[in-house]
This record gives structure tokens, sequence and C-alpha cells, in this order.
């Protein structure tokens, strides 16, 4: 029997570029099916894998300003995704950061989740979300606090209407535990292995790649950086850019947004990557390491599940953590890795990243969903 798939994501625009994207790039190479989205900007962008696609969209497309981002429509993404009739589907897959996993479907439908995060702002973003917007003050907090504490209503609700879950790590897993008392396979997204290349000669100075919002914690390595006068190359764009920059001593370069080569030639030769947020699973450290490039992160999140700190596995370890998102902590981690960076070869930087291939993604993900339409079928 040939079923017929539905696969819905939050937003499809320019910007929007990060690993939730990439696993709906890699699930459409192997299963033929329809998308859905909040808003999509894709399918008209000739630059896009996605352009002249059918994809289906809500009342938000033409809202002012959506191509910027949905996100200020916050209180009205439930009742959007509610509006997409995905009726004539046999099996939804929703790829999720936010509210994709929120779309309605009947009995008869096998609903797969794959979860990148619990939604951060509603849950363990909240109070950042609230402190680093005027929005969170005065009366307007008081209603921003309220829309919140809807939003996590009713994201528990929807997480029911899901069959099963898949995390993007095993942090991420026990997250949707947190919120949702719901149990989720881990299948780590896939990662392009050959974006940049491996290259095992480096040059002296440091590389952080980051959107350049508060808790990405790029002030605290700029913080860091500063004291200890060591070269470092900031790349990315976002409302700390200024902040950031205003902050910076002359020996820390803040390059902003960067086509993909200068980033190429940048996170190839950088002799460290440095990560300093708690991220779900985080891309960017692994697509660092598929370079040769060690890591130096923050020992919180999923960097526990992709980097190998030199200090536990001296044979194969690809960069090391520190604890506390103190520039202090930064600054012992970055001084030890000057005395252990000879013993972090290249080369298993780069089988440690092979790990997350997307081959293996494939074989993993097209096995769940299998498993799970045999046994969804049979409790019917």
């Amino acid at each position: 029997m040939e079923l017929n798939y539905a696969l819905v994501h939050e937003w499809l625009t320019p910007k929007a570029k990060g690993g939730s994207e990439l696993v709906v790039r890699e699930i459409l190479q192997h299963i033929e099916a329809d998308l859905y989205a909040l808003i999509d900007f894709e399918s008209v962008n000739p630059d896009s894998y996605l352009f002249g696609r059918e994809i289906k969209t809500t009342f938000l497309q033409k809202f002012p300003q959506a191509l910027n981002g949905v996100q200020k429509y916050l209180p009205l993404l439930p009742i959007a995704i509610e509006q997409l009739d995905l009726n004539h589907y046999d099996v939804i897959l929703s790829s999720s950061h936010a509210v994709a996993k929120g779309v309605l479907t009947n009995p008869h439908q096998l609903h797969i989740c794959y979860c990148h995060t619990p939604m951060r702002y509603a849950w363990d973003l909240t109070f950042d979300y609230l402190k680093g917007d005027r929005q969170g003050q005065g009366i307007k907090g008081i209603i921003a606090r309220y829309i919140l504490h809807r939003l996590r209503t009713w994201d528990v609700i929807s997480a029911n209407r899901v069959d099963y879950f898949i995390a993007n790590s095993h942090h991420t897993a026990k997250r949707i535990w947190r919120c949702y008392r719901r149990s989720a396979q881990v299948i780590y997204p896939p990662v392009d292995l050959d974006k940049f290349g491996f290259q095992p000669e480096k040059d002296d100075f440091y590389l952080t790649i980051s959107r350049l919002v508060s808790y990405k914690q790029i002030c605290l390595i700029v913080k860091a950086f500063n004291q200890l006068k060591k070269p470092l190359v900031i790349i990315g764009e976002g409302p700390q850019l200024s902040e950031i920059r205003q902050l910076a001593e002359p020996h820390i370069q803040v390059l902003g947004w960067q086509p993909h080569q200068v980033v190429k030639k940048y996170i190839t030769r950088a002799k460290a990557f440095v990560y300093g947020a708690c991220e779900d699973f985080g891309i960017a450290l692994v697509e660092a390491q598929s370079c040769g490039t060690p890591v130096i992160a923050y020992g919180k999140g999923g960097a526990l599940e992709t980097v190998k700190d030199i200090r536990n596995y001296p044979k194969d370890g690809t960069g090391l953590f520190f604890d506390v998102q103190q520039p202090s902590a930064l600054i012992n981690a970055v001084e030890t890795f000057e005395q252990l960076q000879t013993k972090i070869h290249p080369e298993n930087c780069r089988l440690q990243a092979i790990k997350f291939s997307p081959t293996i993604f494939k074989q993993s993900y097209l096995k769940y969903i299998e498993d799970c339409y045999r046994e969804w079928k049979q409790k019917l």
C-alpha cells in the first residue's frame, strides 16, 4: 500500500538556515511528501532547493513583515497551525521547534514528530525572553507573561496529538519528557560533512559563528578574550551586533554576516571553535569538527553528545568543555586547550563528525518511520 505523506514545518524563509531546515531538506530527499508551513518565502527564492515547489501556508503568509519572521505574531501561531487541513494524508511528519506538532489530525492518521526542541521561549528561555525585550516590562510585561502561560498550556495539549516523538539529542529527549511527559527516540540530525572541507593545518586565531542573541553568550566569549588578549573572529548577525562591536577590543574581529566562502576560510583554519551556549544539539560544533577544527564549548546540552573532552578521551578527544557560563571559566578552558592542543588531532575531529552523517540519519529515520507505522497499525 502506497502511503500519502505530509511534512509540516514552522517557517521557510531565506534567513531560516538552521538544523531544523536541514532535517526538512533531508526528509524530502527520501520521502515523497507534500510540504506545509506557517509561511513560505523559499518557493520563490531562486537560490533555494524549494524554488518552484508547491507549499501550503496559513493566513500568516499575508501578514505585514512575515518575511522577517512570524515570531512577532506569537499568540496567533497555535491558531494558524491548526488551520492546515491534512485530512487526506495517511502519515503526518512534523519538524517542530515551536508549533508544527500542533496540527490537527484524525484517529486514522499517524503523526510522527521530529522535535528539535520544546518551544524555548515558552519554557526554559522564558525569563531571558522577558528580560531582553521591552515587551517584558510594565503592563506589556504582564500581558506577555499571560500569553506565554497560555502558550505553554496549548503546547502541552498539542503534544498529545503526536503518536511518536523523535528528539535530536538525548538532551532534547529529557526536555520533551520534562515538558510533555512523553518519551522520544533519539535520532541525531544530518550534518553536511562536506560543506567546508577537511583542513588539518590551522592558523593562530579562535573563532565563533552564531546568531548574536543573548542566550548564545557571545558577550561572555568577548569578555574572556578581552582578558586573554588572544585573536578571536566572530561571524554572525543579530540584535547584539553593535553591543558586541563596542565591547570587543582591537584584537577581536567582529565581521557580522559573511558569505559561505568567507565562513569556510575561517572555520577550516581556526585553531579552535569556541561556543558558549547550551544547545539542544548544536550543528555548528559538528561542522567545525568535520573541518578538523577542535571545539571549546560550554559543557551542557547537546555539546556533551557531539564533542569528546580530551581530558576524558586522551586517545581521540576533539576539544574540551568549561562548566560555568562565566568569562573566568572560559579563560581557564582556553589556557588548558593551549597546553593540550597538540594531543587533539584533526583526523579524530573529522571521525567524530562522521557519526552525524546524512547517511546515518537516513537509515535511522526511515527505519523508525517504518517501525512506528507497523506498531501503530497493530493498535488500530
